[in-house]
Parts: structure tokens; sequence; C-alpha cells
């Protein structure tokens, strides 16, 4: 377990039962004493950026749940401050958000891939003490957040790789039936 600081991964504990976060990864962009705030990166949502943003004709790149607050925004991570300016470094070259205009017509120009980027609907949020004592109740596996973790292009298979990586028991996690007693 790593301390709770920005820039780390919350992996759902295997049996957490809230389905916002059901077998879930969460890369943490800000902990402060007055809150926190993430975005799932593994539970996509069958919608493209052209989908959602009319700007965005012809850019078939996937969209996930970012998590169950303010489902009316639209919020990206990235790993090429080399071209968008404007980006907040949250660790280790994964920075969050930047210059919208200029990211749509690098992504237009294909300068931009979407091996590069991640979109998100809404975010994930804690308010004061609430996300210590979720951690404390053990719903979450915290670990240092990887590039290639947030940037998986198997979006879904975040969440075993998480585990898996780490080794011992939280390997073994990524087996455990969703619901233990239908085993």
């Amino acid at each position: 377990m790593v301390p709770l600081e920005s820039g780390i991964l919350l992996i759902s504990d295997p049996f957490l039962k809230d389905p916002n976060f059901l077998r879930t990864v969460v890369f943490l962009c800000e902990h402060q004493d007055e809150g926190s705030f993430g975005f799932v990166v593994n539970k996509p949502i069958g919608l493209t950026l052209q989908d959602v943003v009319a700007d965005a004709e012809g850019l078939l790149i996937p969209l996930s749940e970012g998590g169950p607050v303010q489902k009316d925004t639209l919020h990206f991570l990235h790993r090429r401050p080399d071209l968008i300016e404007g980006g907040v470094e949250v660790t280790d070259h994964i920075f969050w958000s930047g210059d919208f205009t200029q990211t749509l017509a690098l992504l237009h120009s294909g300068e931009l891939t979407s091996t590069d980027i991640r979109f998100f609907i809404g975010y994930s949020g804690w308010g004061e003490s609430q996300l210590k004592q979720e951690i404390d109740d053990k719903s979450w596996i915290t670990r240092h957040a990887k590039r290639e973790l947030i940037f998986h292009q198997n979006i879904q298979a975040i969440w075993k790789e998480s585990l898996t990586d780490l080794g011992g028991e939280y390997q073994q996690m990524v087996n455990y039936p969703i619901d233990p007693q239908l085993n």
C-alpha cells in the first residue's frame, strides 16, 4: 500500500459492492484535506468523442465513465505535454487537461493519437476525510500509477493487470468471484 496522495491508483477491492466502483481502477488526480478527485480508467461507456463533441466528427476515440459525479462534463488525461498546452502534470508524465481546442486540432491532424490520450465523462470525487475512511475500511488498494496502465489499450484489462502487477496475495484476487456467495 502506498500513501494517499495525488498520482496513485485506487484499485477497488474485489468484494466492493458499490456499483459505481465495482472492479474499477481510479487514477487520483488530486488529494487534499478538503477532498479528492480522479477518474475511473477502466469503465468504457460505448460512446466515442464524436458522439459528444460537435467539432470531433471522425474522431472515434472511446470514452470512459470517469465516475458518478457531473456526468455532463468531459475531461482528459494525456502524455503529450510537448503538444498540448496548459495541462497539469499529476505524476510521472501523466497530465490532466489542457487546451481542448488545440487537442481537437491535433487529433484531427493525426499528430496526437488515441494511444496518448484518454477521455472521460464525469469524475470520481470524495469529500473531506471520505476517501481516507474508505481506504481504512479496505474498500481500496493503493499503488503507484504507471503510464502503461492509464493508457492501456485494453481498458477492461486494467483492473486485473493493476492487481497482478502487485504480485503476492493481490495476484490471487483477480480470480475471486464478484459474489462469493454464488461460488
